[in-house]
Order: C-alpha cells, then sequence, then structure tokens
C-alpha cells in the first residue's frame, strides 16, 4: 500500500495517510458540503487572518504585554507600476468597508474550540486555555482606537493613511484582514480614478464581477465606483449602494437566436420590445459592420417610429477607434447622431489614451468631428480595472512605530538595508501643505503637536536622502491641511462616514489641486513627501542607536 503525504484537519502536520484514509476523508468531506454547504461565517469572521498574528498575540499573553498600549502605522511604499507606465498618486479608499468587519466581529465560541484543537508539531495544543479564555472575553477591537485619511483623498507613499493605537494583542491581529481590505481597495480606485481622467465627463460602467477574484469583486466595485467609475455591472453592490445597476446584454443572445434558425436582426427586435427605452445593442458577434451596425439601426428606426429613443451601440472586439468610426458614420447618416456607442473589451487607461489618439487622428478624414465622436463614447471597463492588471498589489503595510512605556510614549523602528523600507517611528501628523496657486505642494509628516512653522519657515527633508531637503516661507506655501482625522476611540465612532457621492467629490476636489505634471499616464512626476525637522533627527537617533535622547513621540 502507497503512503501519500497530505494535509488533513486535525491530523499531525505531514502525517503519512494511506489510500484508505483518502478515501474515507472525502466522503466524509463530501456530506458535509452537501449537508451545510460552505460557511462563509467562518472565513469571513475573527478568522480571517494569518496564522502568526495568532501566535504572536499568544507570545503577548504570555510575557504580560499583551495589553501594552502600541501604534501601529498603515502605509504604502510606492505607487502601483503598471510596466509602461506608472501612477504618481493613489485614491484612499476602503475604510467604511473595514470598518463594518472590524465592528461586527469578534471570537466567536466556535473559532476559540477551532483554535483549541490546533496541535503543533510535536501533538500538543498550539493554543494554551487561559489564552483562549482571553479571547473569549476580550476578543474583539473595541480597545483600538483608529486614525486615518478619509476615503477618497488623494495620498502618497509613506504617508500614514490608518493608525491603530491600544492593546498590543488585538491590535496585532487586526494586521492581515486591515492590509486585505484597504489595499486592494487603494488599488482599484487608484485604477479607476486614472482611467477617469482619460473619460473626462462620459460615463465609466466597471463590467469586472465575472472576471474579478472570487468575492474580491464586491469590494473592488466599491472601490471602482469611489475612484471614478459612474456605476457597476453587479448588481448585489449596486442595489447595497445605492446606484442603480448598468448592463447590456450577451453575444449568447445573438448566438442562441442563429442557432434556433433565426438571425442577428430577431434577436435585436427581440431585446429592443422586451427594453425599448433601455436598448443598447452588441453589434459584434458576427460582422460589425456588414451585419451588426445595419441590424441595430433597423430596430432603431422601429423604435423611434414606437415613440422611444434608442439608447446605443456595444463595440466589444476589433479595432474599437475605427469601428467606432465607421459606426458613427453610419448611424449619423440614419440619423441617428445623438446615440451612444459603447467601448469594452480589455480596457484601461493606456490603450483608452491610444483609443482617442486614434479617433483624434482618423476621424477627420472620414468627415467625422473626433471631439464630437469621443462626447458619444462611454466605456465599459472589466478585467484591467477590477484585478489592477500590471501591478496587481499595492504592498501596503503595518509597522509598530511607538509603544507606551511608564505613562510615556517611546518611538519603535524597524532597520534594515534598504534605507527606503525603515518606516517612520512615533505619533505623527500629516499636513497638506498648499501653494499659492492653492495646489497641493507636499505632504509634510511631523511629530505629533510639533510646531513646524516655528521661524516662520518650514524645513522639509526628504524622507531618506540627507542632501535633500527644502526651505518654504509663508508665502510659498499660505495654507495647509491636516489630513488624519479620528475614526474611533476605544471601539467607538466618532466619525460621520460620508455618503459615496461625498466620497467622489472629495477625490474630484483632491484631484483638481493635484499638478497635472503628478497626474501624468507615463513618468509622471515625483510628488514630494517630506519629513519635518524632528521627525527627521528623531528618525536618525533612532538608526544610530541613540534610543535615550528620542523623548516623547
Amino acid at each position: 500500500m502507497v503512503e501519500r503525504m497530505a494535509l488533513i484537519p486535525h491530523t499531525k502536520l505531514c502525517q503519512p495517510v494511506t489510500a484508505e484514509h483518502f478515501a474515507r476523508f472525502a466522503v466524509q468531506n463530501q456530506g458535509a458540503a452537501m449537508g451545510r454547504k460552505f460557511d462563509h461565517t467562518l472565513t469571513d469572521g475573527m478568522l480571517y487572518t494569518d496564522e502568526y498574528q495568532l501566535t504572536m498575540a499568544q507570545l503577548y499573553f504570555r510575557l504580560g504585554l499583551h495589553e501594552q498600549s502600541v501604534q501601529f502605522d498603515h502605509f504604502f511604499r510606492n505607487y502601483p507600476d503598471y510596466g509602461g507606465h506608472k501612477a504618481g498618486y493613489c485614491i484612499n479608499a476602503g475604510l467604511e468597508w473595514f470598518l463594518d468587519w472590524m465592528l461586527n466581529t469578534r471570537f466567536e465560541e466556535r473559532d476559540i474550540e477551532l483554535l483549541r484543537g490546533q496541535t503543533g508539531s510535536g501533538g500538543k495544543p498550539l493554543f494554551a486555555d487561559d489564552f483562549l479564555d482571553w479571547l473569549r472575553r476580550n476578543g474583539d477591537f473595541t480597545c483600538l482606537s483608529m486614525q486615518a485619511i478619509p476615503e477618497g483623498r488623494v495620498v502618497h507613499p509613506l504617508v500614514p493613511l490608518t493608525v491603530i493605537t491600544g492593546p498590543l494583542a488585538m491590535a496585532q491581529i487586526l494586521e492581515t484582514a486591515l492590509l486585505n481590505m484597504l489595499n486592494y481597495h487603494i488599488l482599484v480606485a487608484t485604477k479607476a480614478c486614472r482611467i477617469r481622467q482619460l473619460c473626462k465627463k462620459q460615463l465609466l460602467l466597471e463590467f469586472g464581477i465575472r472576471r474579478a477574484h472570487d468575492r474580491g469583486a464586491a469590494a473592488g466595485a466599491r472601490a471602482a465606483l469611489i475612484g471614478g467609475a459612474d456605476f457597476t455591472s453587479f448588481v448585489g453592490i449596486s442595489h447595497l449602494l445605492g446606484y442603480p445597476p448598468k448592463g447590456t446584454h450577451a453575444h449568447s443572445m445573438v448566438q442562441l437566436f442563429m442557432s434556433l434558425g433565426k438571425s442577428e436582426l430577431d434577436s435585436f427586435r427581440a431585446f429592443a420590445e422586451l427594453y425599448p427605452d433601455d436598448c443598447i445593442l452588441l453589434v459584434d458577434t458576427i460582422d460589425t459592420l456588414g451585419s451588426g451596425v445595419p441590424n441595430a439601426i433597423k430596430v432603431f428606426e422601429e423604435l423611434r417610429r414606437k415613440g422611444h429613443q434608442p439608447l446605443g451601440i456595444r463595440l466589444d472586439s476589433g479595432d474599437l477607434a475605427y469601428l467606432s468610426i465607421r459606426a458613427a458614420a453610419m448611424l449619423d447618416k440614419a440619423g441617428f447622431s445623438d446615440t451612444k456607442i459603447v467601448l469594452s473589451n480589455e480596457l484601461d487607461e493606456l490603450n483608452i489614451w491610444q483609443i482617442l489618439a486614434q479617433v483624434r487622428d482618423e476621424a477627420p478624414k472620414a468627415g467625422i468631428d473626433p471631439d464630437t465622436l469621443i462626447k458619444r463614447f462611454m466605456y465599459g471597463v472589466g478585467t484591467r480595472l477590477i484585478t489592477s492588471a500590471g501591478d496587481s498589489s499595492l504592498g501596503g503595510v503595518y509597522k509598530l512605530v511607538g509603544v507606551e512605556r511608564e505613562g510615556r510614549w517611546v518611538p519603535a523602528i524597524k532597520l534594515s538595508d534598504s534605507v527606503e523600507k525603515i518606516p517612520l517611528p512615533g505619533k505623527k501628523e500629516v499636513v497638506r501643505l498648499y501653494d499659492d496657486r492653492s495646489m497641493a505642494t507636499a505632504d509634510l509628516i511631523c511629530l505629533a503637536d510639533e510646531k513646524y512653522r516655528e521661524r516662520g519657515t518650514i524645513t522639509l527633508h526628504h524622507p531618506w536622502d540627507e542632501k535633500k531637503r527644502r526651505i518654504l516661507n509663508r508665502d510659498c506655501c499660505p495654507s495647509e491641511e491636516p489630513l488624519l482625522v479620528s475614526i474611533l476611540d476605544e471601539g467607538k465612532l466618532v466619525y460621520h462616514l460620508p455618503e459615496l457621492e461625498d466620497i467622489r467629490m472629495m477625490r474630484d476636489r483632491d484631484m483638481e489641486r493635484l499638478d497635472s505634471g503628478v497626474r501624468r499616464l507615463i513618468v509622471p512626476h515625483r510628488y514630494h513627501v517630506s519629513l519635518s525637522e524632528k521627525l527627521w533627527k528623531l528618525k536618525q537617533d533612532l538608526i544610530n542607536g541613540n534610543y535615550g535622547n528620542s523623548g516623547d513621540t
């Protein structure tokens, strides 16, 4: 009998198992799955975490440090880099989504018992009863406080986006869920905002649910709406957020009619009859210009005779710029110059940019005004938005930066051979400085309550290059704005969560105050994130091992 190595729940790690064990395990689990289905509350609750968060929490408990007050900062180090192009800013997103999870999650009895059943390599329980009893009594996040930059704000590397303070054990356990939810939201919201820049006032529809990473589709759709999408095709999240879901029809509808001995025209007529006031016809199933657009025009004429206004056509394959020009000419000739043209199929900011450039170059040769045509466009963006194609991970981190000891806060630092990876220690404030044009000129990270304008000037230090610094006087940056706001006070919500439309307006205001060079799709200008004089000195003291000079933070 051949033995194989396997990981089976409630067995010793890598225990040899026989073929009979495999067969019995498969039958048992098939029956269990058929009987109870998959229980998402187990994976979405407090066990939505990495194992090491729990083993660290138990270590702190054993050492009597589990209730030690600490501060963790969440930030990212680099903008998304998509290969051929790179972001020069990010859009903060995901806060309300994360808060909903955080404030409604605690260790349940079932979680405790599952942890009680875990064993180490020696066969002994991994988690002790006294630690599990502590989790049962104290295992929620009502002990934690939070500051954060609100959703919709433009944000930059190294700036603390989310600041968690409170007892060490629960602050540690929070890390995985925080990074999982916030990083992905920021990633998709940023991609959506970059696409929004090109779409101007034309409708942008998020079509990504079918290509998203499982249930990340809901978070991704919400993040896309924050970043710039007007609507999403995801029905559930649309209703949850109070937006009407949007969509057209499938290629399979035309295929079905053809297979049943009918025609593309018959399929279009059936769709138009059922949805006469919401009729957008997908015209590329057979021959876009040879049959799709001509058949759409016939149906549009029939709708108009019945008193209905057709909405437009959708192009989902081929040379979208060329096809849109030709289709527009055909629609215009038939008297449908006010119908929309929806472009879809693997769109992102770069290929939309290329489509628009091609339209501006080729449309005049066909007697079409390019600006008028572009105003007719709507964009359906799916796969490349929802997966943040080109750079699918933000790389946000969650680092310990301060510990309370004997009534005073002591800074903490993680040293690294890569100077750009050394986090900023201590309790901090983040201030956005605006120049005399009211444009954002720098984000200044300083120590909490620091008087950084003591001499009427502000010294801005590069985060790690001691040779780079600049001094601004009041005339150069006459206004400023603190970015971090209080969100939670020991688990109590002290922040009014804005509506999605308010978040989008906040995004638009920040984008208007961001220099065009920073907004560039390719080789954007580097926005300045700087350290104050005192924070720079504190960081250098700690790097040099002068912990005694660090003082309160």
